[in-house]
Formats: C-alpha cells, structure tokens, sequence
C-alpha cells in the first residue's frame, strides 16, 4: 500500500546511525533515509491486497516485514527473520519521507481517538510489551527499570500494566525522573548520584552533586534490592551491572537497550552465582494488536513522551534534539508540516 507518513518518531538507533554511523554489526555503507516508528494514512491499494484496508484510513506501521518462509517465521518468532525489511535498517529506507510504500500485513488501523503521534509510538510501546513478555513480569513482580528514555518509560508503564508492584527507574538525567514517576514508576533513582539517592517521592533528588559519585557507587545504586526482574533500556554496560547487583536469587534479566558498541563486560560470576536468568530482546513479535490494546484504552498515553515536533527539513535538528536538551524525550517529524 502507498502511505502518505503522517508521523515519525526519533529513536535512539537513528540517533546512533546518524552520530556513529552503526549499531553494533548493523553498519551505514551508503546514504540512507532514517526513521521506523511511523503513522501515516493509506493513500493507494497495491496488486495483491484484500480490502482489510481502505483508502484515506489511518494506521500504524509496523516497520519490519520478515520473509514469512524461514525457519523463525514459521515458528512465530518473525523478528529473527534473517531476511526480515526493517525501516531505517541499512540497507534498507525508512519513513523520514512524504511517502512510503508498506506491506497491508504490517499496517493496523488506528482509532480516531488517537493521535498520529501515539501512532507512530506503538513502535517504541511494542519494544515494552515484548521485554514484559521476554521478562515474564507478572502480579506482584518488583521491577528495575535502568534509563528513563523513550524504551524505559514505555517499559516502565507496561511493567505496572502488567501487574508489577515495584517499578524502580533509573537514570543519570535526573530531568527526566518526574516523567518516569508519570508514565508509572513508583520509585526512581538518579543515577549520576550513586547510592543514596533514591526515593519515591523525591524525583531522584539526594545528597551531592551530579558527577560527584564514583564508578562504585554507581554501581551500588541498587544495593540491598531483591528485584524479580531487570530491564536494562539504557544500552550503557554499567547500568547493566548495577541492575544485576539489585536481583534476587533465580531473577530475570533482559538487555532490551542496544549499544552502539559489539562487545561489552559481564559480571558473569554474579549471574553464575545467583543463577540470573539474562536474555536479549531483539525488535519484537506479534505485539502490534497488544500496544495498540493499551494505547487506545488509556493504560499507556503516548502522547505523554512526545516533547517536540520538526518539519521533515528539520530531520537533522530532530535527530540531535535530546542530546543538546535533556528535557527533549521524543522527538516526533510531521513530514506534511
């Protein structure tokens, strides 16, 4: 189907192909469009669709179409695909554009009560249902959440959807901690003030300033927690590491941030010792139907994250917007603006 893009959001991965030029293996060999967290209104039917969609409905695009043949398709897991066509995944164009053309499949109606915006956000809210799902949060659950941006928040509020007690975020940004608390935490701690900065109702406040804390106390931040699951959304190794050293015995651990870099350190003696179960998440499956459930209910507001909006000449300005203003969470393009 033709899609006339109505909004994209900015994710990290394209913070990071645009900065960096890569994401762990995945490389930038040549130009390429960036953006996948896309909304738009379908504008021309293909050869080949049924009807499900009608011309001048609006929708969300899931921006990944596997192959369907595989041996992961087959079996449910499409986000193994090897073959899989991603938006903004080199080589393949993504939705920072006035047009695209998607697979019916992957495009879900939205409800008039939801805005282009928390459209494209089903993207990012569907990274949080699959880590709750890979994570096994269930009711009663205590939860660490390390990194309060886009992922975290969306993690953090699935968490508590999903039945968790304790949702504890963390963060070196203390600006965006008050977010946190709003899309559900019910505890944050600023994580540039190493251990003695947590509370519930403080917004991360502590004793200290920022930059004060040394690597151990960073490291220490959840010392003396008996968490049941970690979401480390972050991407940052020593947030990993300080979100292990806060699990119970036989807790579960899932790495859902992606760092720019391959390889990192594991405190591997830990997750032997408390026989840590540790899991990555890679994109998501089947959970479109799941983020648009919660988003058009009011369990998750999207609209909530969004903190600016660019024309699509604006790209590159969107793209460094949250590293030059820490209050910038989502940046959202509107490429008809």
């Amino acid at each position: 189907m033709l899609i006339e893009v109505a909004a994209v959001g900015v994710c990290g991965s394209d913070v990071h192909y645009f900065t960096d030029g890569r994401i762990g293996d995945f490389v930038v060999e040549a130009p390429l469009v960036l953006g996948h967290e896309a909304s738009g209104v379908v504008r021309a039917l293909g050869p080949g669709t049924t009807g499900r969609l009608a011309v001048g409905q609006r929708v969300a695009m899931e921006p990944g179409v596997p192959c369907r043949r595989c041996r992961a398709c087959r079996s449910g897991a499409y986000n193994l695909c090897p073959d899989v066509r991603f938006f903004a995944t080199p080589p393949v164009d993504g939705a920072f554009a006035r047009y695209v053309v998607h697979d019916e499949d992957f495009c879900y109606p939205l409800p008039d009560h939801l805005s282009d915006d928390a459209g494209a956000l089903l993207e990012p809210l569907s990274v949080g249902v699959w880590a709750a799902r890979k994570a096994r949060i269930e009711v009663g659950s205590q939860v660490i959440v390390t990194g309060a941006g886009p992922i975290g928040l969306l993690a953090a509020a699935v968490a508590r959807v999903a039945g968790a007690a304790e949702v504890v975020v963390s963060d070196a940004q203390p600006s965006r901690l008050a977010l946190a608390k709003k899309m559900g935490a019910t505890e944050v701690v600023d994580a540039s003030r190493g251990a003695g900065s947590r509370g519930a109702g403080s917004g991360g406040a502590g004793s200290g300033g920022a930059g004060q804390s040394t690597a151990r106390e960073v490291l220490d931040i959840f010392a003396g927690r008996e968490a049941d699951v970690l979401l480390e959304c972050s991407g940052a190794p020593q947030a990993l590491e300080a979100g292990l050293r806060g699990l119970r015995g036989g807790a579960r651990a899932v790495v859902v941030g992606m760092s720019p870099e391959s390889h990192v350190r594991l405190p591997l003696s830990l997750v032997q010792t408390r026989e840590i179960e540790l899991t990555g998440t890679f994109r998501y499956a089947n959970t479109y139907p799941a983020a648009l459930a919660l988003a058009a209910s009011g369990a998750v507001r999207l609209d909530d994250i969004v903190s600016a909006h660019f024309g699509l000449d604006e790209v590159a300005e969107a793209l460094q917007a949250s590293r030059r203003d820490p209050l910038v969470v989502k940046p959202v393009v509107l490429p008809g603006r």
